[in-house]
């Protein structure tokens, strides 16, 4: 199972929100190149970007940052929001970003969804984000009447191989994964799932891990110290390792 530390950046500051809510943000940090580079030291291998004014406004506001973040590190950079046409996902692929994550422009524009889909493959990722069960869009602040696993099953036909899925109301809460939820989403033949919102403890990787997603993304629970990147790698690799035996 893949571990993807996050990286939240809001104008120009590393920060994370409490369930998506923009009025309710901490602020970590400045320079989020150190942070990626403190990730990479203590043995991550993946990273998880998320653009959060491009999340509201469409636009890449945080681009030369996370160019310099590819440049600087030897990780494999996710990056999301606010990337909703083929120029930003050509740009972000071209200054060595690994995967692109498309969130709104899934919902309201599927015909391009597609396209990128096909021309792209397995670099674009979609990000579902669900708030009582609804797909959200617009940096989680318009609620969509789209059932969030009804979206997740059609994504296959359109050729989508790995969903981000993110419950709203766990992201930034400590209140811990929804098991359940994950078990479902693993039914869903053909689509790599990684969790994410609400990892809070050593148990939420056990759980995630035996479920069988493919990554599970932590961010706030490492900003507070409730858990430790490499206390989160090593217990990802020992559960993984002891249910190959």
């Amino acid at each position: 199972m893949n571990i993807y530390p996050a990286i939240d950046l809001l104008d120009n500051q590393v920060v994370r929100l409490t369930q998506g809510d923009y009025q309710q943000k901490e602020i970590f940090g400045t320079d989020p190149l150190v942070f990626a580079q403190t990730f990479y030291e203590q043995g991550a291998t993946h990273l998880h970007v998320v653009d959060l004014n491009g999340a509201r406004n469409g636009q890449q506001a945080q681009f030369d940052m996370i160019k310099s973040i590819v440049s600087a590190t030897s990780l494999q950079v996710e990056v999301g929001g606010g990337i909703r046409s083929q120029a930003a996902v050509e740009a972000y692929l071209s200054c060595g970003v690994s995967q692109v994550i498309l969130g709104t422009i899934a919902v309201k524009d599927p015909q391009l969804t597609q396209h990128l889909l096909r021309v792209y493959g397995d670099k674009i990722v979609i990000g579902v984000d669900a708030k009582r069960g609804k797909v959200a869009v617009d940096g989680w602040e318009t609620s969509t009447e789209r059932t969030a696993r009804d979206f997740c099953q059609e994504l296959v036909a359109w050729g989508c191989q790995r969903i981000i899925f993110t419950e709203i109301e766990r992201d930034g809460t400590g209140r811990g994964i929804n098991a359940p939820l994950y078990q479902d989403l693993q039914q869903i033949t053909g689509l790599s799932v990684t969790a994410s919102g609400g990892v809070a403890r050593v148990a939420d990787i056990d759980a995630l891990t035996a479920i069988g997603v493919e990554g599970v993304i932590v961010g706030k629970a490492l900003y507070n110290g409730t858990l430790s990147l490499p206390e989160v790698l090593h217990q990802a690799n020992r559960v993984s390792e002891g249910g190959r035996r």
